[in-house]
């Protein structure tokens, strides 16, 4: 048995804007996460020979000191100064790979968490911030998680003080053999948005304060009352990856229902990311199986993977 086991939840964009970039060569970004109860869990047990080991029961992703699991040991074990310790890690994955989902990120922010524990180092949750936001951007929200602004590279986080968890679900979709390069799509679209890009501290907090203020934040507040519509989702780079990317164009078309249109009508459909995963936003976990069962064959003559979701209000958390 693992002496501890953390549930590491994958997260959609809400909305994702790019607004140009920074002084370090990344893109500002303002955008909306969201955490979801699909999850991965890392199972920790300490290790007496001083080394830090992963296996994973998906034998295509790697387990070397690629995997951010293993990069997040080693970081949080140099800033121990006990180069001594050691742990087997083993991932039990869900979230499917190469996603858009911040599966990897998940992961080795569920490291960070599990092993400050199992080591028994006591580092704060502002120190366990800072090494994630060393490691990926995404990795200081999937820490939190739950419904957030994130800044900057993504690593900036403002919760958004909801009157009560958000109680949405999804119909969650993705084709088994395609990924997109995440660099790739912000290439694309600098390409041809990068005349417009905004510049400068000023202009950036201007349109972080109108997405502070804007239609979807106010609705996310309210708690969407029932029957309240959702505004329009926003995610900059799915124009570019629908254009170019076909397992996108099809996917988006069918949570649409562009062909054959359902009982249960979508609040919303998005890309999530850069890509290529999609969802179809619910109201309720029973409208997203209905959905999901209605297009399961479509689904499957298009190869897609699919999964039901239901939004949640944590981020990584140590189990029992």
């Amino acid at each position: 048995m693992a002496d501890f086991c953390v549930l590491a939840p994958a997260k959609i964009n809400l909305h994702l804007e790019v607004l140009g970039l920074r002084p370090d060569g990344f893109h500002e970004l303002a955008m909306v996460m969201q955490s979801i109860d699909l999850a991965d869990r890392l199972w920790l047990r300490p290790s007496a020979d001083g080394q830090i080991s992963l296996r994973c029961d998906q034998p295509e992703l790697p387990t070397d000191g690629t995997n951010l699991i293993v990069r997040a040991a080693e970081l949080l074990r140099a800033r121990s100064g006990l180069v001594e310790l050691g742990a087997e890690l083993v991932l039990e994955k869900r979230i499917p790979i190469g996603a858009g989902l911040a599966g990897g990120s998940s992961n080795g922010a569920a490291a960070l968490v599990g092993l400050n524990a199992l080591w028994g180092l006591g580092f704060r949750a502002d120190a366990l911030h800072a090494m994630a936001a060393e490691l990926g951007s995404d990795m200081p929200f999937c820490l939190d998680g739950g419904t957030q602004f994130c800044f900057g590279r993504g690593e900036r986080l403002e919760p958004l003080e909801l009157e009560a968890p958000l109680k949405l679900a999804l119909l969650l979709v993705k084709h088994p053999q395609v990924s997109v390069s995440t660099p790739w799509a912000y290439g694309r679209f600098q390409a041809l948005r990068g005349d417009f890009y905004l510049q400068g501290e000023g202009e950036f907090e201007q349109r972080r304060q109108a997405l502070r203020q804007g239609p979807l934040s106010q609705a996310l507040l309210r708690g969407l009352v029932r029957g309240a519509p959702l505004p329009p989702l926003r995610n900059d780079l799915q124009a570019v990856v629908e254009a170019e990317v076909e397992s996108v164009r099809q996917g988006l078309a069918l949570l649409r229902q562009e062909q054959q249109p359902l009982v249960e009508q979508p609040l919303a459909v998005a890309m999530s990311g850069s890509g290529p995963s999609l969802f179809a936003l619910f109201p309720s976990l029973e409208q997203a199986q209905a959905a999901h069962g209605a297009l399961a064959d479509e689904l499957e003559q298009g190869d897609f993977g699919a999964w039901c979701c239901s939004f949640s209000s944590r981020g990584v958390s140590l189990e029992g």
